[in-house]
């Protein structure tokens, strides 16, 4: 009898610590499939209450406040810094600078968007609706730099007079994209952050702009830089593709969750840059490569890693 009772005892225990164990399996799966971004230092810069329209508006002018600093510590630096900046014209003065923000944003949109692309679960599971604080923060960001982008491209076409029908086109349609969010809050984030990584190619850009105005076309780390530019802009084509891949299988879906007008501009966007935008940048850049070339500026030739145009250097 008593052994029957021992051994009793001796499975209910054992029934007890497996019950313990499988509740203790349950919890950490679920911690792993609902991974949060509560530590310390994130949760704090994330955590925010983005329904409310002061907080959009607020970190949409944040961004806008943040990249013209940008703006303004590039001219500084190279004021002080660069000779090949001092000899530049006004026009290109504001192109440099306007190069070096866009470099500086384009690896916020790197992290932003290969983070939603290839670790975030949750963009992983639902790429119409989802939304994170961490997306909601940089998409506002976001909306700030283009808001910036254009009221510099439209106050430097009014000044100096000129038009670039194709950059005036992105710009605006990239603004109105992700401005759709501050108006529509239920819209998912994911598009608007593969539209982000779209600008994985600014660096490259930036870098290959100021060593071909510095004369140094013929150097090894400029051609490098050219090679690495020209494959960012084809992979921008793929990722192109994997946008309309996602809104084709998920059309009705998308439509209903970004409303007309918001699916109106994100389309026409999409269907920009895809067809028209990529392709004409890819080539510009590959035959810059053969002929090295500022072709945003009289289409000065650089021979000899020097360019052509240096005499208005020895003008100023």
């Amino acid at each position: 009898m008593e052994e029957f009772m021992l051994t009793g005892l001796h499975n209910s225990r054992g029934k007890i610590g497996m019950k313990e164990t499988i509740v203790g399996m349950r919890s950490v799966k679920r911690e792993e499939m609902n991974p949060t971004n509560d530590d310390t230092v994130f949760g704090t810069i994330f955590d925010w209450d983005y329904l409310l329209w002061e907080v959009r508006l607020t970190f949409l002018a944040a961004g806008f406040l943040i990249y013209l600093g940008v703006f303004l510590l590039s001219h500084w630096l190279s004021s002080w810094r660069s000779t090949t900046y001092r000899a530049l014209y006004a026009k290109e003065k504001v192109f440099w600078n306007m190069a070096v923000t866009r470099g500086v944003f384009g690896l916020q949109s790197c992290v932003a968007g290969l983070w939603a692309l290839l670790i975030d679960p949750v963009f992983h599971a639902d790429k119409v609706y989802s939304q994170q604080k961490w997306s909601w923060f940089n998409c506002l960001i976001a909306a700030g730099f283009f808001l910036l982008e254009n009221v510099a491209v439209h106050v430097s076409n009014i000044i100096f007079r000129t038009f670039d029908v194709f950059l005036v086109v992105h710009h605006l349609l990239a603004f109105g994209g992700l401005a759709g969010l501050v108006i529509n809050v239920k819209s998912g984030h994911y598009l608007p952050l593969m539209g982000m990584l779209l600008e994985m190619s600014t660096p490259s850009t930036c870098i290959s702009w100021m060593l071909l105005k510095a004369g140094r076309a013929s150097t090894f780390f400029w051609k490098a830089n050219q090679w690495v530019m020209i494959h960012l802009f084809h992979c921008r084509m793929i990722l192109t593709y994997h946008m309309w891949w996602v809104c084709i299988f998920n059309w009705n879906s998308i439509i209903e969750n970004l409303g007309l007008l918001h699916f109106i501009v994100l389309f026409s966007g999409l269907f920009a840059v895809t067809l028209i935008l990529n392709p004409y940048w890819t080539y510009k850049k590959t035959q810059q490569l053969l002929s090295p070339t500022d072709w945003n500026f009289e289409n000065k030739a650089v021979e000899n890693g020097k360019l052509n145009g240096e005499t208005h250097q020895k003008k100023m």
